[in-house]
């Protein structure tokens, strides 16, 4: 491939634990990631001179992290757009190491969201500290899963989409899932029941958590974390282990406006934008890392980024075609286990570039034969109104 390569991941580290029950903080998990991932890249802390966080770790988070961790940044970005805050803060670091401005920049994230029992999908939104924003939904006790389970009406209503097909997502990730220990073992700790590779049959007569998402189709609510290690070519060259490379990169929001398709997200904006950077086409991705808080957001987010056309998302992943023993049908979706069968502690952004790099070293539990391009697309806040896109295009070395 001819694509320019200007910055490339060299380190990475998922935390193992999902059930950390209190005894490691955010912080913790953080820091303990991050000199994991600089070792997996043989540096070292005063390497880095760049630090990207999304504030999770608490108030003034760039000042913050650098003290915790013991170093003077050149650069510090705070970029907080939910999910797809790691996927922004890739495309910064990348950048600003195009401009000289870094050399080796560290991306961190840490969570006890559910050693904290923090109700992510199914809690209320509204309020006295209702955000102004908000005033066309939050008043009326709308949930998080309410606004997705919303966006797979109207698809169903829009194209035909049965609950079978976006069960083919849930049973995808699952069987991937089944094939990496740590996922296994969250899934244990989490007290899910019956773990094992799951059947349409399975997903579809689930309980219903929100009509018409069933609880299989719902991300788990887990602890976790991660780091990534984001170095410039010459110091990529000399690491530990083979870079893998930024080739492109895209950016965008939406929010709710009247006559909008609730069912076409901000990816259709950053999708071509990342693909134009690196080159390629969504038909040479070898493992898509997509943003699966529910199966209705990877059923959008596969059209919007242009793996089939607006609509087809149903028929598309019938058949299995998503699994990662199945190359020639296209992608292989989240092969963790994703957000529904590995971890979710929030905001899972940075788990994409972790399983995407790893997929392209060719470490991953369920390895895609000769992967040589990844992408990895995160989406923040909610599919159905007002949500930040990242894509993030990959290649081996």
């Amino acid at each position: 491939m001819s694509q320019k390569r200007d910055a490339a991941i060299v380190g990475i580290h998922e935390y193992p634990s999902r059930d950390v029950e209190g005894e490691v903080s955010p912080l913790q998990i953080k820091a303990e990631s991050a000199a994991i991932a600089l070792a997996d890249a043989g540096l070292t802390w005063s390497d880095v001179d760049a630090i990207y966080d999304a504030g999770e770790g608490g108030g003034m988070a760039g000042l913050t992290m650098a003290e915790y961790f013991g170093l003077s940044p050149r650069v510090i970005n705070t970029t907080n757009v939910g999910g797809s805050s790691y996927e922004y803060h890739a495309a910064h670091a990348s950048r600003d190491i195009k401009a000289g401005k870094a050399r080796v920049a560290l991306l961190t994230y840490g969570s006890t969201a559910h050693s904290n029992a923090r109700a992510i999908g199914v809690g209320g939104r509204g309020g006295a500290s209702m955000h102004p924003a908000e005033n066309m939904d939050a008043y009326a006790g709308m949930t998080l899963i309410a606004n997705y389970a919303m966006v797979a009406h109207r698809h169903m209503h829009e194209y035909g989409t049965t609950s079978e097909q976006l069960a083919e997502i849930s049973v995808a990730t699952r069987m991937h899932a089944m094939r990496n220990p740590e996922a296994v073992k969250a899934m244990e700790d989490l007290e899910f029941l019956d773990i094992r590779e799951t059947t349409i049959a399975d997903v579809v007569n689930s309980r219903m958590i929100a009509d018409p998402l069933h609880l299989l189709e719902c991300c788990m609510i887990s602890d976790g974390g991660g780091a990534v290690v984001i170095a410039a070519p010459e110091v990529a060259r000399n690491c530990k282990k083979p870079p893998v490379w930024i080739l492109g990169s895209g950016e965008a929001t939406k929010y709710p406006m009247n006559g909008g398709d609730i069912t076409t997200s901000a990816a259709a904006q950053s999708g071509p934008l990342a693909f134009a950077e690196a080159g390629v086409t969504p038909a040479e991705i070898d493992v898509a890392m997509i943003y699966d808080s529910f199966s209705i957001t990877v059923l959008a987010l596969l059209e919007d980024l242009g793996f089939c056309p607006k609509g087809e998302g149903g028929r598309w992943v019938e058949g299995g075609r998503l699994r990662f023993d199945r190359p020639s049908d296209g992608p292989a979706l989240n092969t963790d286990g994703g957000g529904l069968s590995s971890n979710h502690p929030g905001m899972r952004g940075i788990f994409l570039l972790l399983e995407a790099t790893r997929q392209l070293r060719g470490e991953s539990t369920a390895q895609v034969a000769d992967a040589k391009l990844a992408i990895a697309h995160g989406n923040g806040g909610m599919l159905g109104s007002r949500h930040a896109a990242g894509t993030i295009i990959l290649g081996s070395d």
